[in-house]
């Protein structure tokens, strides 16, 4: 079996991204990180309607990111579904459900008063 080469950041978030839309994500906030942080190169913040979407679209993408880039993830919170963070390596993903997303206002914390953030 050959290693399969490791994809760029920005291959990675755009997949991301695919996935999240496939699975009907709502409000996809994607934030630049590069020279803010070491964590990852992007962050992406969604909302799923129940816990249930929440766990499903987090167990949707961990399974799209090993079969295409042979990358396992990191993840917390898949159990509970309120929150559910997701570790690619390259970009962190968060999935909340909306009222759990409200009260962490995890975005602002990483938002310049500008912005510089991209919905989707």
């Amino acid at each position: 079996m050959t290693a399969q080469p490791q994809p760029t950041s920005e291959t990675l978030l755009a997949r991301i991204l695919t996935s999240l839309d496939d699975d009907k994500a709502e409000d996809v906030v994607q934030i630049d990180l590069r020279g803010k942080t070491e964590i990852g190169d992007y962050m992406v913040v969604a909302s799923g309607r129940s816990t249930r979407q929440v766990s499903a679209m987090a167990e949707k993408l961990t399974d799209r990111i090993k079969q295409e880039f042979g990358r396992s993830c990191k993840v917390e919170g898949k159990e509970t579904g309120d929150w559910v963070l997701i570790d690619t390596g390259d970009v962190i993903v968060h999935i909340f459900r909306p009222e759990v997303r409200e009260f962490y206002q995890l975005e602002k914390m990483w938002l310049p008063s500008g912005g510089s953030a991209t919905a989707n």
